[in-house]
């Protein structure tokens, strides 16, 4: 296997971790050193021998240092191959110095949008420079070695001390060098694709970098990573885990559905939802945490074994204490009192996860999907449903509570998959039915499981009797809707739209029912 000797070394970092010790033991095994602006005088300040660019340049760095690289000297020591004549010839012609180590990260432009950088601090931070020399670089890997994570510097150092750079590492660092410019430009692109405000352009792509290493995806046998955005949105990517053991993917994918839901429910009234397999199996208001956390737990105890916990509030002691009786996978809120977190610290299997607030569920943002051959990229569901829109369109008109328990109902419907029917009596789900093929199938099952929850607390009767039912989308026929009659419902929220809503309306009518329409449905797949 091949070795490239390293010479020449050019250092350009906006990260400077780690670099004056990696660059002393560069300078140790007889590498000249070159560098730019900020990172050469760090160099120098650690006692390091270091050339300026300007020097394979002849040109002063220039505007601000927007123009310092962007030159023959540097590019050409970058590009030529070693192994051709007329390439060498005019190295020397010109002359070009070889560059044969390229150390380099890119200007903070992630963190600047992330930190809410205005819109000029955002494109200052755009680098130029960098992002063409790495990309010479690396195709020119066959000659020259381009660093562009930290990480790499002890393997890297390692090849150098044992004669240079093996054609196995030059390849993967030019590889991870690609990935890097490509995801830093999607970050841009992203980044006015939102200032511009368009929400499907005709070049899309998703931007990320790996913050964890998975033991395995949805199953054993499938290799998974968590990446972020750089989203600035509390939540599972965002959030400080205070305890317990590595998130697995799946605990990743419910957390997120978990608090997303609770987000739905804003921070005025005391809320939980235990969440299973990305859907909600219980979600209440309280007057406390610990009594929502109680009216949540009711409506599926048995589900809610192994589930997913989020709060929209504080958790504090009390709730705590509640949400330890069973076997939980994870716990997130907003924020953590120091004697929530000693309860749970009994039970070091538990995730325990602070985000420091909630996620906004009027926001924007774009959500993307794979299918085979291409993606689905939309924007977030973000809208929100006020007692203003509802239409009513029966007879009776629903009561005050009513009303107050539809609106809950609907939120929830919105996190659960479709086809999804959610029942809700007194600020608690009661009844939820999701993924189902058929709405009728959904509003079953919702009602049958109530049947099961009221058995399994000692309740004589179905929970959902008395209650209001939730349709994500409008009901096709009216068979979906009698059954939720049927099983106790006495009031309806569905968006409406259907060919058949005058037969939907009248049997609603006939059954003494209130229905409303919202206009507006939540499909989930």
């Amino acid at each position: 296997m091949s070795l490239s000797a390293v010479k020449r070394a050019l250092i350009s970092v906006s990260d400077k971790t780690g670099i004056a010790d990696f660059a002393k033991d560069l300078a140790a095994a007889g590498i000249d050193l070159v560098s730019t602006g900020g990172t050469a005088k760090l160099l120098r300040e650690a006692g390091l021998d270091v050339r300026d660019v300007a020097d394979l340049t002849q040109f002063p760095e220039m505007m601000d240092g927007r123009v310092k690289t962007l030159h023959p000297g540097v590019h050409g020591g970058l590009l030529a191959r070693r192994d051709l004549a007329d390439h060498r010839d005019a190295m020397t012609t010109h002359g070009i110095e070889a560059i044969d180590l390229l150390v380099i990260n890119l200007y903070p432009f992630e963190q600047t949008v992330a930190q809410g950088g205005d819109y000029d601090a955002c494109v200052e931070n755009i680098d130029i420079g960098g992002p063409a020399m790495i990309r010479a670089a690396a195709k020119n890997h066959a000659h020259v070695g381009v660093v562009t994570d930290p990480d790499d510097y002890s393997r890297v150092l390692s090849d150098i001390k044992a004669g240079g750079l093996s054609e196995d590492v030059r390849r993967e660092l030019a590889f991870k060098a690609y990935a890097r410019t490509a995801a830093y430009d999607s970050a841009i692109a992203n980044w006015f694709a939102s200032e511009l405000n368009i929400a499907a352009p005709k070049h899309a792509s998703l931007a990320g970098h790996q913050a964890q290493s998975l033991r395995y995806g949805e199953n054993p046998h499938q290799e998974a990573a968590f990446y972020l955005t750089g989203e600035n949105r509390p939540g599972v990517a965002t959030a400080k885990q205070l305890q317990g053991k590595e998130l697995s993917y799946n605990n990743i994918n419910d957390t997120d559905a978990a608090f997303e839901m609770v987000g739905e429910l804003g921070t005025e009234t005391p809320a939980v939802a235990i969440i299973k397999h990305a859907n909600p199996c219980g979600v209440a208001r309280g007057a406390n945490l610990a009594e929502a956390y109680k009216l949540a737990l009711r409506c599926d105890p048995v589900s809610a074994f192994g589930g997913i916990i989020a709060l929209n509030q504080k958790l504090d002691a009390e709730a705590a204490e509640e949400i330890a009786k069973i076997f939980t996978e994870v716990v997130i809120a907003p924020e953590i009192d120091p004697a929530a977190a000693a309860i749970f610290a009994k039970k070091k299997n538990v995730r325990l996860l602070e985000t420091g607030g909630l996620p906004d569920p009027m926001s924007g943002g774009m959500m993307m999907k794979q299918v085979s051959g291409g993606f689905l990229y939309q924007s977030r569901d973000n809208a929100v449903i006020s007692e203003q829109e509802l239409k009513v369109v029966t007879d009776r008109q629903p009561t005050a509570q009513e009303l107050k328990d539809m609106l809950f109902a609907f939120q929830v419907a919105k996190h659960v998959k479709s086809n999804a029917i959610v029942y809700v009596k007194k600020g608690a789900t009661v009844g939820i039915g999701a993924g189902q093929m058929s709405r009728l199938d959904s509003s079953r099952i919702a009602a049958r499981k109530s049947q099961d929850a009221a058995e399994a607390i000692g309740e004589k009767e179905a929970l959902v009797k008395g209650s209001v039912v939730a349709s994500d989308a409008f009901f096709p026929f009216a068979d979906g809707l009698l059954a939720a009659a049927e099983a106790g419902a006495t009031a309806v929220i569905q968006p409406g739209g259907s060919m058949r809503d005058d037969e939907v309306i009248a049997a609603a009518n006939k059954a003494g029912l209130a229905m409303v329409f919202t206009g507006r449905r939540h499909f989930r797949h």
